[in-house]
């Protein structure tokens, strides 16, 4: 089968190493042909074994949010664009921003700008869970609040002691409403606070987010 057609049942996904291994498998050099069907515009590296569809292959690109989940692993969606991604923030992001167990890191490529930030164990496996973007592509995200508090407890020099600060925080440097605010679920964020770092910042957001 003609490559065009024989990947296109992977549309929406990051295209892997195996998986081109998979389609490629009657050809004797699959790595020539890689190379091959870069320079001819139908694939893309974006970091090491990672593809997408290039401009000259006619199938859906998988959404930067899940290619964030595949560019380092394990990590989730979080920080501004998860908070953009659930409304909570006015700004169009244009970094893809995730929390990891491993080293912090930041990546440059073909597809865009995708940084990740070091959070800890236990705290980092709290409040994640499955968005569906469409039927092809499922996402590993932060909730609302556990976004709110990686971007509280990542942020380097950021130490929250009073309700003044909390609210020049959310409501004038993150633009974040009040309502939006009031719907934030306080009970799952205690929960989080005995393993997170900045115990001290969270417990004021939570003093905070009450008096709103």
């Amino acid at each position: 089968m003609e490559f065009r057609e024989s990947i296109r049942e992977y549309a929406e996904q990051p295209i892997t190493k195996h998986v081109l291994m998979d389609v490629l498998q009657d050809y004797k050099r699959p790595y020539d042909k890689i190379t091959e069907l870069g320079k001819q515009g139908l694939l893309v590296l974006v970091r090491r074994g990672i593809y997408i569809p290039g401009p000259n292959l006619a199938i859906a690109k998988p959404e930067s949010l899940l290619l964030a989940n595949h560019l380092l692993g394990p990590s989730y969606v979080s920080l501004e664009t998860a908070l953009s991604h659930w409304g909570l923030i006015p700004e169009r992001v244009y970094e893809t921003s995730s929390a990891t167990i491993q080293k912090s890191a930041v990546f440059k490529t073909p597809a865009g700008r995708f940084s990740y930030i070091h959070v800890p164990l236990p705290y980092y496996s709290f409040g994640i869970q499955q968005v569906e973007l469409t039927k092809k592509q499922t996402v590993l995200m932060a909730t609302p609040e556990k976004a709110l508090c990686d971007k509280i407890v990542t942020t380097s020099g950021l130490l929250l002691r009073s309700a003044k600060q909390v609210k020049e925080l959310l409501m004038d440097d993150l633009r974040m409403e009040k309502d939006a605010l009031r719907n934030l679920n306080q009970a799952e964020i205690a929960k989080w606070i005995v393993d997170a770092p900045k115990k001290s910042s969270l417990h004021m957001l939570i003093k905070t987010l009450k008096e709103l």
